[in-house]
């Protein structure tokens, strides 16, 4: 007597009946327990937006129907808008009125399914967010060409990762990586991208100047088109859109294409691509420096090269020729001029003697003594004379040649250096004659007596 119809027989008490609304609210009790988390997919029907906010459709299999509801607190998360046949997956709970015994299913999660429906949705968000200039190149930032620390949005056993650390381990072993799980495929793959997004964001603006975050990875390895969906949901693209680290989106193979790729600072076409981005080989580096080096070798020859040449034009200046030739020829003039009277004194000389002694033998001896006599006084007067013009024209030369030589010596240049003076040139070789010239901060040269000094112009005043 197992059966509860026979054992009811045998029952001494009268069983108490339920009312309608009691058993209504046991079947709704029993439905929820059951169906509190069922996906379905299926074809939409019947779709309408009530003034509430609410969704009201039916779902299809082409056999059976089932009604459904979206309410306005769960629809807002769905990021395109459903219509007539569209072909989803939905994830909810079997949910019901007891006041009419009906049921129906309360949706919390609806995804598209199919190539078509995929791409209905896609160009849906795709549109909005054009609209909004989310896709503007102006809002992109250039990504940096050495990173020191990485960010990698994906998750943590997906084959991305492993492609990343590959091509970061083979081409710059001293970039630092930071992993941000995160699920890249499902229901909730959206949500969590966008949150790991926004917490790599904050770790990098609470972290020391070592510890931020220089460039993010945001991506996941290949596969279908439902697989990639979550990089296409409208609540990633705001994330990285927000981001204030750049970002370079890395999803699937070469031909997927997906609205992260779209917003985001730079596309990557696969996981290792992002990688080889941002971290540019050693040897790149190496060789980079090597070749900075020699253009500063280079250009130092260059400038001493410059330097030298600008020496010896002021060597060969004519102020610099013009001296010791004038010098020569004082000196020159000084000897000609010694040379001339000497020649005109025993000139002179050579007249007297001849004079003298074709007098001689015309005059007797007494006279010839007294002339004689009288010609050596004047001779002596003579050659006194002479010797005191020739000292005058010596002296007068010596002072002629020495005035020359003081107004030479106060034309030189080196003449004015040793006074204290100096000559400044700017950075571009020009000489200096006013402060306009140059700007503080400007390395200039100045050329003293001695030699040449380099200095940093420190602060400018103008008289």
């Amino acid at each position: 007597m197992e059966h509860p119809l026979i054992q009811s027989l045998f029952d001494d008490f009268e069983p108490k009946p339920q009312s309608v609304t009691e058993l209504n609210l046991d079947i709704k009790a029993a439905l929820e327990r059951r169906f509190n988390n069922v996906w379905v997919e299926g074809e939409i029907s019947n779709f309408s937006i009530a003034s509430s906010g609410h969704w009201y459709f039916s779902l299809t299999d082409g056999e059976s129907f089932i009604k459904a509801v979206c309410f306005k607190g769960m629809n807002w998360r769905i990021r395109f808008k459903p219509f007539d046949g569209l072909q989803v997956r939905l994830r909810g709970s079997i949910t019901s009125w007891e006041r009419r015994s009906e049921y129906q299913l309360a949706v919390e999660s609806l995804q598209p399914v199919g190539e078509g429906a995929l791409t209905v949705a896609f160009e849906q968000i795709k549109a909005k967010l054009a609209k909004e200039g989310l896709f503007d190149e102006s809002l992109k930032r250039p990504i940096p060409a050495y990173p020191r620390r990485i960010g990698i949005v994906t998750s943590p056993t997906g084959a991305a990762i492993h492609d990343i650390l590959h091509v970061l381990n083979r081409r710059a072993r001293s970039v630092h990586v930071v992993l941000i799980p995160a699920q890249v495929q499902g229901e909730t793959a959206g949500e969590q991208i966008a949150r790991a997004i926004a917490n790599a964001n904050k770790f990098s603006e609470s972290a020391s100047a070592e510890q931020k975050i220089d460039v993010l990875i945001v991506g996941r390895g290949g596969g279908s088109a439902e697989d990639l969906w979550a990089f296409n949901e409208e609540r990633v693209a705001r994330a990285i859109r927000g981001s204030n680290i750049p970002v370079i989106s890395a999803v699937g193979h070469e031909i997927d294409f997906t609205i992260a790729d779209m917003v985001a600072d730079l596309r990557a076409p696969t996981p290792s691509a992002a990688a080889e981005i941002v971290a540019r080989a050693e040897a790149e580096i190496v060789e980079h420096l090597r070749r900075s080096t020699a253009d500063l070798f280079n250009s130092m020859t260059y400038q001493l090269l410059w330097a030298r040449n600008e020496l010896q034009e002021l060597a060969m200046a004519p102020a610099f020729q013009l001296f010791p030739s004038k010098i020569r020829a004082l000196r020159n003039d000084v000897d000609a001029l010694s040379g001339y009277a000497a020649d005109a004194i025993e000139e002179r000389l050579q007249t007297l003697s001849e004079r003298f002694e074709k007098a001689s033998r015309s005059l007797s001896p007494l006279q010839l003594a007294a002339r004689v006599s009288r010609n050596d006084r004047r001779l002596a007067l003579i050659e006194q004379r002479i010797g005191s013009r020739a000292k005058e024209l010596t002296d007068e030369r010596g002072r002629s040649l020495a005035t020359a030589a003081a107004r030479l010596d106060a034309l030189s240049p080196l003449a004015v250096l040793t006074r204290g003076y100096s000559i400044t040139q700017n950075s571009s070789g020009e000489i200096v004659r006013n402060v306009h010239q140059i700007d503080v901060g400007e390395r200039i040269k100045v050329r003293v007596a001695n030699g040449r000094l380099s200095a940093e112009v420190k602060e400018l005043v103008e008289d």
